[in-house]
């Protein structure tokens, strides 16, 4: 035994105590970082754009339990850590660029949850479908929806719904709109085969919105409430421009019919290949159109 252990086991004899190093001693290092989230199983609606998840979202914000606030991209809510200063700073406490943004998305959506007085927060954008791993890192305990609809239905919505004001830079031609509609739907798919997760289709939650509500309540563990089908009911189901759906269908408080795909016209290969994946049928008179 050396000096301090003897010193050590006296002391303990007579007073109680022993000696120990300071947590400012050379010896210690501050532990990595946790990855501890404020937020505790976030739910999240992964779909592409025009797939009905504003109705989704609205519906599921009329439960007493469920907080569905309007979009949020993730994508361009990022933290600053640009200077050699501010990122010397960062790698002395184990931080990385990543970790910095997960941190702040967490505190945003927990501020906002607290704020709503209910539990659990239900996330719906579309954009952030491309980010589904990061999502899936960030919270390691987060419940997913994956929303899916005909994709030729998709396709037709967006080019009806397609607004150059909030689109600068590109036509809306229907080779663009099926090129970014496919660029969501492929992350839906791959995000539907790498995460658990509750699978609704946009056709059957119009058409019969009772049973697919109360499964997709099952899913998250919370009762059904018959009242969240009349979502228009709801001071918090409100449509800003540019946050979702505001149409007039939206706006009336009732779940419309689900407009079907076109009947004739084109399709690429491409979108008949994804309308196969999510067991679609390509109505007959749509014609595969070649590729350039």
């Amino acid at each position: 035994m050396g000096w301090r252990g003897t010193v050590n086991a006296l002391l303990g004899r007579t007073i109680g105590y022993h000696l120990a190093r300071p947590p400012g001693h050379q010896a210690w290092q501050l532990p990595l970082p946790s990855g501890t989230r404020m937020l505790a199983a976030p739910v999240f609606i992964l779909s592409a754009a025009r797939s009905g998840s504003t109705l989704l979202r609205v519906i599921l914000g009329g439960h007493s339990r469920l907080y569905a606030p309007p979009e949020l991209p993730l994508m361009h809510l990022e933290a600053r850590a640009e200077t050699p200063w501010i990122q010397t700073s960062m790698r002395a406490l184990y931080l990385t660029k990543e970790e910095l943004d997960h941190m702040l998305w967490d505190r945003v959506l927990a501020d906002a949850l607290a704020r709503s007085g209910k539990p659990v927060v239900v996330v719906k954008t579309p954009s952030n479908v491309l980010l589904w791993p990061r999502i899936a890192e960030c919270w390691r305990d987060a419940r997913f929806i994956f929303l899916l609809r005909h994709p030729a239905a998709v396709v037709a919505s967006l080019r009806t719904s397609w607004d150059p004001a909030w689109h600068p830079g590109t036509s809306g031609s229907l080779a663009e709109v099926t090129g970014n509609a496919l660029r969501y739907m492929t992350e839906v798919e791959e995000a539907r085969r790498a995460l658990p997760g509750h699978t609704v289709r946009y056709e059957d939650l119009t058409a019969d919105p009772e049973p697919v509500i109360g499964e997709l309540c099952g899913y998250l563990g919370v009762e059904f409430e018959p009242a969240m089908l009349n979502y228009g009911q709801f001071a918090d189901a409100r449509f800003a421009v540019g946050l979702g759906d505001n149409s007039d269908n939206i706006r009336s408080g009732r779940i419309q019919p689900a407009t079907p795909p076109p009947r004739s016209g084109e399709i690429s290969p491409e979108l008949a290949k994804m309308c196969a994946t999510w067991d679609y049928d390509v109505p007959a008179r749509l014609r595969l159109r070649p590729n350039p």
